[in-house]
């Protein structure tokens, strides 16, 4: 007896269409315009097919920018934590900046939710207990550089003209105090703790 495929099956979609199909329309317009009939239309399908993949707009968006962190490597296991925290922070730090106009959704859902953030996040958190952090400690040291991260990355592309996000010229220079600053926030979690 064959089992019985989902809409989303019979559609011939796959996870990754439904989420690039997210992915371009998100970069194109933002949130405001972006629901589930509009990435079905996109996708020339019926928007109950969407929902084999996803349970509403809310999680594609989590969906979608989860996927972004698939491209930030794990630390490599047993690397010294300062060098992996800034591994894991400038390769997230990269990719948002690839993905600009993704930036504002990341800025206003406090980050990514899913698979990918919880990989990165337990390995930030292994990184910090290595270097001596109890829990709690670890956890405001993370979200510091969760947020230190992300903000960083919103800077970087803010427009610098009426027509929307940008990289400038002094996008290097942007990067470079970045991963200054970045040293510094490292330095004063891991160096200078009680």
């Amino acid at each position: 007896m064959r089992s019985k495929r989902s809409a989303g099956q019979r559609a011939g979609l796959s996870t990754e269409d439904v989420l690039a199909a997210s992915r371009r329309l998100l970069a194109e317009g933002g949130s405001d315009g972006f629901t589930m009939r509009s990435v079905a239309r996109h996708l020339g399908v019926a928007p109950n097919a969407l929902y084999s993949y996803v349970g509403n707009k809310a999680a594609l968006i989590d969906a979608v920018l989860d996927d972004l962190l698939a491209a930030v490597p794990s630390p490599t296991s047993g690397i010294e934590a300062r060098v992996g925290l800034s591994q894991v922070m400038i390769a997230s730090y990269e990719v948002l900046v690839e993905h600009a106009p993704l930036v504002p959704l990341v800025v206003a859902r406090r980050g990514a939710r899913g698979l990918n953030a919880w990989r990165l996040g337990d390995a930030m958190a292994e990184l910090l207990a290595s270097a001596g952090l109890d829990p709690s400690a670890a956890e405001q040291a993370r979200h510091a550089l969760i947020v230190y991260t992300i903000g960083s990355a919103a800077y970087a592309i803010a427009p610098t003209s009426p027509d929307g996000p940008s990289i400038t010229p002094e996008g290097d220079r942007t990067r470079a105090a970045f991963e200054s600053g970045l040293k510094w926030l490292l330095v004063g979690m891991l160096e200078r703790r009680p």
